[in-house]
């Protein structure tokens, strides 16, 4: 058996703790941290998941307003042993070239576009640890036979949980977090 790379070896007893990914540099792309594990992509990466997130960053930064963000592929300071990266987020922070993360309560909406490999983690992990965090909006997007389903989620604050705003095909109309409008078949080929 061929011994793990330095770099894989946690820091500490108790594992990997959320400022442990910045002295990662020969970690692969895309790693987060769930529960104090490491974990990335393994599989190469669906030319629907790739082409989806980026024809959606595309429409949302025609639709941001004045002083909203949109945020591809950056990780998630949830807590102490969470950064997770979700596909797309919504910042009220202005751009800074060195950030590596965002705290919660700089994010408004954060986005996942459901792989195989993410399922669930997307459907049922990050869907609790981004409301426990009070993240107020979460979208999660499956691919229905090569088209885009988007299910919303809002915050309900007295619970600290998601409840469900929508399952949206076709097109998608929503008020918050701010008046956005995505004709979700022109997403795709």
């Amino acid at each position: 058996m061929t011994a793990l790379p330095q770099w894989m070896v946690p820091p500490r007893a108790e594992g990997w703790f959320a400022e442990d990914l910045d002295h990662l540099p020969e970690a692969p792309r895309h790693t987060e941290l769930i529960d104090g594990a490491l974990v990335f992509m393994m599989s190469p990466q669906r030319w629907w998941h790739g082409h989806l997130v980026t024809m959606l960053t595309v429409a949302l930064m025609q639709q941001v307003p004045d002083g909203v963000s949109v945020g591809r592929e950056m990780t998630v300071r949830l807590d102490a042993r969470n950064r997770p990266e979700p596909d797309l987020l919504l910042t009220t922070l202005p751009y800074e070239e060195d950030r590596t993360w965002f705290a919660p309560e700089d994010v408004q909406l954060v986005v996942e576009v459901v792989s195989p490999e993410s399922a669930h983690r997307d459907r049922t992990v990050k869907l609790h640890k981004y409301a426990a965090a009070g993240i107020p909006h979460y979208w999660c997007i499956e691919d229905e036979n090569g088209a885009p389903v988007v299910h919303v989620y809002e915050l309900d604050r007295p619970t600290g949980a998601y409840a469900p705003a929508g399952i949206f095909r076709h097109s998608l109309k929503r008020p918050v977090p701010f008046d956005i409008t995505l004709d979700l078949d022109a997403l795709t080929p």
